[in-house]
């Protein structure tokens, strides 16, 4: 939480111009002080939504070979996704490539050795809890290379309205502090402006590269708890 404080003694305002443009129309401050405060309101969530991206790397001395290796694998990543029950709503394809692989050598052009391909998803899981899991079972199936989670709020609004809640009142408590202090007391709220928000979406973590092998255990996806904020800006008039 951070606040700010601004104090403005009853004024007329004038807008300065510059003798090349008019001026504008002069405009009356309330009959009061102005005090402006910057409150920021948090909740606490637990996610219920993991963004995991995952796919498939392969390398062939042809681009055809790299394609069809990496086709023949994708596939059953995708079938172990839909056979995990994972919707097909929540599977979006992010990323197809194909690209040469050269060896470099001093005084010579650069040579093609071979090509690789790479095909991903981005998979929503809506139970965090079996996403670790689900992430083991493709990478039985092919995928190499996984990317995440991100974890989230699928519907932050409920979340973002207590949090806007809390920052109200705690303007409302700081500025029954100042008015206090400086001799006044609040008159009512003059205008609020919401200058920020977090829906409580993470930043993406670093990738992970994960090559086929064998899994023993569960990989573990803790969802712990994300926050939600929002900033407001209120103006309040004392008096």
């Amino acid at each position: 939480m951070r606040s700010t404080l601004l104090l403005l003694a009853p004024a007329l305002m004038l807008a300065a111009a510059s003798p090349a443009v008019a001026q504008t129309a002069p405009q009356l401050l309330p009959d009061g002080t102005v005090l402006d405060i910057t409150a920021e309101g948090h909740v606490a969530r637990a996610p219920d939504i993991a963004t995991i991206r995952a796919g498939v790397v392969t390398q062939g001395q042809t681009a055809a070979a790299a394609l069809s290796e990496n086709g023949t694998r994708m596939t059953r990543v995708l079938a172990a996704l839909k056979k995990a029950g994972v919707a097909a709503r929540d599977v979006r394809t992010a990323n197809v490539s194909l690209s040469p692989q050269y060896r470099y050598a001093d005084g010579q052009a650069p040579v093609v050795t071979g090509y690789q391909a790479s095909n991903s998803v981005a998979v929503r899981f809506r139970d965090v809890a079996k996403s670790g899991a689900i992430l083991d079972a493709l990478v039985a199936e092919g995928a190499n290379q996984i990317d995440g989670p991100s974890l989230t709020i699928d519907q932050p609004e409920a979340a973002l309205d207590e949090a806007r809640i809390s920052a109200v009142k705690i303007a409302q408590a700081r500025a029954e502090l100042y008015a206090k202090a400086s001799g006044l007391s609040v008159a009512r709220i003059v205008s609020i402006a919401e200058s920020g928000t977090n829906d409580g979406a993470t930043p993406q973590p670093p990738m992970v590269f994960a090559r086929q092998m064998k899994v023993s255990d569960a990989t573990p996806v803790a969802a712990g708890e994300t926050e939600v904020s929002i900033t407001l800006s209120v103006r309040f008039l004392l008096k």
